[in-house]
């Protein structure tokens, strides 16, 4: 038998992150910094 793929699907379209999770990633981004020292790359978070 063949599967009918016109189905809807399972999953949500509106699948929004919460507030807590946003803003996280935003303070997060905001804190890190990048130090170049000689031809090398140093993340550092400022916490």
């Amino acid at each position: 038998m063949a599967k009918i793929y016109s189905k809807k699907t399972l999953v949500k379209n509106s699948m929004k992150p919460k507030k807590e999770t946003i803003s996280f990633l935003l303070s997060y981004s905001k804190a890190l910094s990048y130090i170049k020292v000689g031809n090398m790359k140093i993340e550092t978070i400022a916490n």
